[in-house]
């Protein structure tokens, strides 16, 4: 635990981290429950927002997990700005070499550290058996793209960084479309025929999350690379261009993501959409999308300065690691809500009862953040 919050930040940042983050911990709950109480369209279709796309094609939920990861990557031109303060230096390149690899163990400590949370979220201390265990993981896979997106930022310029995340989405598309696959061919997409179900078969050791492929898997997460570049970009583009006016950002940043969502549903007709592949057409139509939650948190807070309605997602967002390995089976806080408010919800009528029972355990894991928000203690990975 660190006692101390970076304030070198975009407060938009922790804001956007905290929005999505919501939804994971218990915000897709309150809506479920909410358009069973209240069967009106606008509910259901929230409500159907909260599933993940059972192959091809996107909802809300889909985006999730890449807006967290492309936050991510905003946020890497931002960390790493005191030391090249410190270095005397106005881009990361041209950091000294001695400085370049204590970044490289700090970014290798991370990683390591996210891919064993990941193996303890999927049950690693359930010690169910090497075979049993899923090594795949989300905060696995938040580690590895951030690092790899980190090694590029840090020894390439700009447009050597933009040949890198056309080339991984290329490269990905090239190798997905015409490497074949025993007994499938090339460019069957499907979860058994395509390339990245393979090679998790083949090299993915433990259990896989869907039994042929899984969604975070080894082939799949060289995209992802791309996701957490385009958030560098943004990141970047922030910080380096002071003589932009905020409504010359905010155009230009709007877009980019009308650009990357059009390149996106363009590239669908050859290569789908797809978050369980992490396609490269997911991986611009998401990152656009990304782009326009961000925009719209950056003007509201960051520019317009409106920031109090925001501060149920700040301590969502500066603790969002902890909160996302407690929703995921760590803490029990259904036990909790139950404890402390089940008495009172069974006096509520019975179509509201799930409601009320999903808005407790909220309002137990914002009791829980607020406490360690107060503390000054946040999980720093």
């Amino acid at each position: 635990m660190s006692k101390a919050i970076t304030t070198d930040r975009l407060i938009s940042l922790d804001a956007l981290r905290g929005f999505v983050m919501f939804w994971i911990m218990s915000g897709e709950h309150i809506m479920h429950a909410l358009a069973k109480a209240v069967p009106i369209p606008v509910f259901i279709w929230m409500s159907s927002q909260l599933h993940h796309a059972e192959w091809n094609g996107i909802t809300f939920y889909d985006m999730i997990f890449p807006i967290f990861l492309f936050v991510a990557g905003v946020s890497m031109p931002y960390s790493f700005e005191k030391k090249m303060n410190l270095a005397g230096v106005k881009t990361p390149r041209e950091l000294p070499s001695k400085e370049k690899k204590k970044i490289y163990r700090s970014m290798l400590k991370r990683t390591c550290i996210l891919l064993f949370l990941g193996f303890v979220v999927n049950g690693l201390l359930r010690f169910d058996g090497f075979d049993q265990t899923r090594f795949a993981s989300v905060l696995g896979r938040i580690g590895l793209a951030w690092f790899f997106a980190g090694l590029i930022y840090l020894n390439f310029n700009l447009k050597s960084q933009l040949l890198w995340f056309t080339g991984i989405l290329a490269g990905y598309y090239l190798a997905m479309k015409f490497i074949p696959v025993p007994d499938f061919g090339a460019g069957v997409l499907t979860k058994e025929g395509s390339l990245e179900g393979y090679i998790d078969r083949l090299f993915l050791p433990g259990r896989l999350h869907s039994t042929v492929y899984d969604p975070e898997g080894l082939f799949s997460t060289i995209p992802a690379v791309a996701t957490a570049l385009l958030g560098v970009f943004l990141g970047t583009f922030l910080k380096t261009n002071n003589h932009f006016s905020s409504g010359n950002k905010l155009a230009v940043m709007i877009l980019a993501a009308i650009v990357l969502i059009g390149i996106g549903v363009i590239w669908d007709y050859d290569f789908p959409i797809n978050k369980h592949l992490w396609t490269s057409s997911f991986v611009c139509f998401v990152g656009g999308f990304s782009i326009l939650f961000f925009t719209f948190f950056y003007l509201v807070i960051d520019l317009l300065g409106f920031h109090k309605w925001a501060f149920p997602l700040l301590l969502i967002g500066s603790n969002s690691i902890l909160i996302y390995i407690a929703a995921e089976g760590l803490v029990d806080f259904a036990h909790t809500a139950q404890y402390l408010f089940g008495g009172i919800i069974k006096f509520t009528p019975l179509i509201w009862q799930p409601v009320f029972t999903a808005l407790s355990i909220t309002f137990v894991q914002l009791l829980l953040l607020y406490f360690l928000y107060k503390k000054r203690w946040f999980l720093k990975v």
